[in-house]
């Protein structure tokens, strides 16, 4: 048998996370089924939404989030023991499943690509979710062009950082805005054009001028 462990919401998050607001729990899981395999947890996604969208989850129930996680046991001829996958698993050690997504989830299932070299946390970043909205967000929707100037709020985050680094592949002059000196740095570091704390500024429309 094997025991997993996850994360149960014990409260609503209000203001900063709390120690009680999460409780880590073990559970015993059953032996597979025909058609089902077993994967471990490899990486856990933590991103801005699951805090809005926890506020709608049942007391009890196991965080939300994707995962990367291996298949350690098989009895599914889709899935053999080392393949990596990504998935809505919540916050949780181990998971059986018959691959498809979970109740609730109709996307976020799918097998990471072993021809890739980069670390497999970078199904949840740059190949996830947030590298996928900056580049067709940007790129189908706002259709950028050489020369114009892009505006950045939100810019060190996983989408709004990704978005201003497509922007300047594509010649664009980019202008980025995060709420600390720290976060400013790291974005000229890779590649704004100039970058704002908006907590210290007098205003955005004064730092567009200069």
């Amino acid at each position: 048998m094997v025991k997993a462990r996850k994360y149960v919401l014990r409260s609503h998050f209000s203001g900063l996370p709390k120690r009680e607001d999460l409780e880590i729990v073990e559970e015993e899981l059953p032996p597979l089924k025909d058609g089902e395999f077993l994967c471990e947890a490899q990486w856990l996604s933590v991103d801005p939404y699951m805090r809005g969208a926890s506020a709608n989850l049942p007391l009890g129930s196991t965080m939300l989030g994707a995962q990367v996680a291996k298949v350690t046991e098989s009895k599914n001829k889709d899935y053999a023991v080392g393949d990596l996958i990504v998935a809505s698993f919540g916050w949780r050690t181990h998971t059986i499943s018959d691959g498809k997504p979970p109740a609730g989830f109709s996307f976020g299932f799918s097998k990471v690509d072993p021809s890739i070299t980069l670390s497999s946390s970078t199904a949840l970043g740059i190949l996830g979710m947030p590298g996928a909205t900056a580049y067709f967000g940007f790129l189908e929707i706002c259709k950028p062009k050489a020369g114009e100037t892009v505006v950045v709020t939100g810019a060190a985050g996983a989408v709004g950082s990704a978005v201003g680094q497509i922007a300047k592949i594509k010649g664009c002059r980019v202008v980025g805005f995060a709420g600390s000196d720290a976060k400013v740095e790291y974005l000229k570091s890779i590649g704004f054009d100039a970058a704002y704390n908006y907590k210290t500024i007098s205003s955005i429309d004064d730092a567009l001028k200069e």
